[in-house]
C-alpha cells in the first residue's frame, strides 16, 4: 500500500517588485507593501506544483498551504484550494509584521509544530521581494528536518525516502532524503497547473475568521454546514513561541534603502585612451548600476 503523504507548502504573497515606487519604502526600513500590488510568489508556486504532483502519487495524501501575513495574504490560499490543496492556515498578527528570514522561518516553524504530523514541507526556493533563499533551510535547521534544496523535480518517494533532481548552476545531480525532510524548489521547475474551474466554484467563498468579519455578506449557515469553506487563522497566542524572536525585535536585518533600477539607453559617449576619461566612465557606470 502506498503511504499517505501530509504535505505543508510555505507560500507567500508578496509585492510585485516589477512595479516599485518611490512610496515602497517605510521610514523604519521595511517594505511598504500596501503600496505595491501583491502577488503570488512565483517560485512557490512552482513548489505548490510539485506538492501535487506527490499527493496525485500516493491516493489520500493532503496538501496545507501556511502563509504568514496580513489578513489579504489569505488571497494565495483560496489561489492553492483553486489548484488542488486541500487545507489552507494562515499566521497573522501585528507581532509578526516586520519580521526578517530570521523572524519569518522562526514564526514559521512554530506554527508548523501545530501539524500532527509532516512528512514533506515544500517552498520556493526564494521570494521575489527579498532574494535571500534563507527561509527554507531556516525552517529545516529549527525544526532538526534534513533539507535538500534547488529542487527541480521529485522523481521517486518510497521507504520512508525521497528522490529529487537539483538543478544547479553547472549541471543536475539526483539526490536522495530520508523524511520527513525540507524541499526548496527552483524556478526552473514546472509550472504550477491552472486554476480548476469545480474547484474555483467551490472554494470562491472560501474565507478566515478576520476575513468574514470584515464582509458585509452574511453566509454564517453556509459556514456552519461547509467546514472546507473556513480557512484556519492563527495569531500569536496559537502557537508556542518565545516573542523576543518575533517581528523587528527577533529581526536583527534592516534594509537601508529600495530602489528602483530600470536600464535605458542614452546618449553615445567617445572617449580617449586617457586613464582619467576611463576612470569617470567607471565610475559612472557602478553610480548608475550597469556595472557593480
Amino acid at each position: 500500500m502506498s503511504k499517505i503523504m501530509n504535505i505543508v507548502v510555505l507560500a507567500k504573497q508578496v509585492p510585485d517588485t516589477r512595479n516599485v515606487g518611490k512610496d515602497a519604502m517605510k521610514a523604519d526600513g521595511t517594505v511598504n507593501r500596501a503600496a505595491l500590488p501583491a502577488i503570488f510568489n512565483p517560485e512557490d508556486l512552482n513548489a505548490l506544483e510539485q506538492a501535487l504532483r506527490l499527493k496525485d502519487r500516493f491516493e489520500g495524501s493532503t496538501v496545507s498551504i501556511l502563509t504568514m501575513g496580513p489578513a489579504r495574504a489569505a488571497e494565495i490560499i483560496r489561489e492553492s484550494l483553486y489548484r488542488g490543496a486541500d487545507k489552507g492556515f494562515l499566521l497573522s498578527g501585528r507581532e509578526f509584521a516586520g519580521s526578517d528570514t530570521l523572524a519569518t522561518s522562526y514564526a514559521l516553524s512554530c506554527a508548523i509544530r501545530n501539524f500532527p504530523q509532516v512528512d514533506v514541507i515544500v517552498c520556493g526556493r526564494q521570494a521575489i521581494d527579498g532574494d535571500t533563499a534563507q527561509v527554507g533551510p531556516q525552517v529545516a535547521e529549527k525544526l532538526g528536518l534534513p533539507q535538500i534544496t534547488y529542487v527541480e523535480e521529485i522523481l521517486d518517494a518510497k521507504d520512508g525516502k525521497i528522490t529529487v533532481k537539483r538543478r544547479l548552476e553547472n549541471g543536475i545531480e539526483v539526490v536522495e532524503g530520508k523524511l520527513p525532510l525540507v524541499l526548496t524548489v527552483n524556478g526552473s521547475a514546472a509550472e504550477c497547473r491552472p486554476r480548476n474551474a469545480k474547484r474555483t466554484m467551490k472554494f470562491k467563498r472560501a474565507k478566515t475568521p478576520s476575513e468574514r468579519q470584515e464582509s458585509a455578506d452574511d453566509y454564517a449557515d453556509l459556514y456552519d454546514s461547509a467546514a472546507y469553506l473556513n480557512i484556519t487563522e492563527w495569531s500569536v497566542a496559537d502557537i508556542e513561541h518565545d516573542a523576543k524572536w518575533l517581528g523587528l525585535s527577533g529581526s536583527p536585518t534592516k534594509v537601508k534603502q529600495i530602489e528602483s533600477v530600470v536600464f535605458t539607453a542614452k546618449e553615445s559617449k567617445k572617449l580617449t585612451a586617457a586613464d582619467s576619461e576611463i576612470d569617470e566612465l567607471m565610475k559612472e557606470l557602478i553610480v548608475n548600476h550597469t556595472i557593480g
